[in-house]
């Protein structure tokens, strides 16, 4: 039987990364970065699909610079919107099922309980305001595609919480974290595997109920500070760390005071469980340290 095949765009990124040091036997997966598919050029992208047959997308290229996006927003706009509205056409008129990642930052923080996919997004900065439309695209360019919004994303690839804070654990005596904003790591691999459940559950299940939009991180809630304590405990016991609140740093975006995610609708309606974000940090951490 033919294998089912897979396009990622955005292959450098820490998901990119992430899934092609993964052993994936049961699909086929063309990996191609923004220097061999710049999704933000239209005419580039019509013409590679023309010539590129796959059966899904996984659109992992983005703009992800929080702060520099509030006085780039061109930039970030170019990619977040108009790169996602180019794979939208695209799978439209070529039946591929495009996946498409999301943020916590379409919230504006206020409810502090996790937020549900139903819940009425209000960015509060230039990148989540620019996901929220490239999501709004996809909704109106497609009747089915899977949207996957996801926060505090780290790895072992490019610039991330984790890696940060082990670097400054190197040079710094005293590390300050802010202790006012609330949300949930996700571990690279674990967002990985369930997109690739996704995936498994739409070829074995012939009903289009599965598609739409779901929230996904490892489970629980913390805050930065609680993070980078756990990172240190493992990593480095003896360095100091002091929590702080977010006005002491002169930040250009704003970010929600809460943006925890729900998973009660993987769980009930996909019958998957994500694992607690100390687990996965504790795996993340082994592997690491080595």
């Amino acid at each position: 039987m033919k294998k089912k095949r897979i396009l990622v765009t955005g292959a450098g990124s820490q998901l990119g990364k992430t899934l092609r040091m993964m052993k994936i036997d049961d699909f086929e997966i063309d990996f191609q970065s923004k220097y061999t598919l710049d999704i933000s050029k239209k005419k580039e992208v019509k013409a590679f699909f023309k010539a590129n047959q796959y059966d899904y997308c996984l659109n992992f290229a983005a703009y992800t610079d929080v702060n520099k996006a509030e006085f780039y927003p061109d930039k970030c706009i170019q990619v977040n919107v108009k790169g996602v509205e180019n794979l939208a056409k695209a799978a439209r008129d070529h039946a591929f099922t495009l996946i498409h990642i999301s943020t916590d930052y379409v919230f504006d923080g206020q409810k502090q309980k996790p937020y549900v996919e139903t819940d009425l997004p209000n960015p509060l900065n230039v990148y989540g305001s620019s996901k929220l439309l490239g999501e709004q695209i996809v909704k109106m360019c497609l009747d089915k595609y899977f949207i996957i919004r996801t926060s505090w994303l780290y790895s072992a690839y490019n610039r991330n919480f984790v890696k940060t804070i082990i670097e400054l654990s190197k040079k710094e005596k005293v590390l300050q974290l802010t202790n006012d904003q609330t949300g949930t790591p996700t571990y690279a691999p674990d967002l990985i595997d369930f997109i690739l459940y996704l995936i498994r559950q739409t070829e074995d299940r012939s009903n289009d109920d599965l598609y739409g939009l779901y929230h996904f991180s490892n489970r629980g809630k913390t805050t930065w500070y609680e993070f980078g304590r756990q990172i240190l405990k493992f990593y480095a016991k003896n360095k100091k760390i002091v929590p702080i609140t977010s006005d002491r740093f002169d930040s250009p975006a704003k970010r929600p005071a809460y943006s925890v995610l729900s998973k009660k609708k993987i769980k009930k309606h996909l019958n998957y469980k994500a694992r607690p974000w100390q687990k996965a940090l504790e795996e993340f951490l082994k592997q690491y340290k080595k």
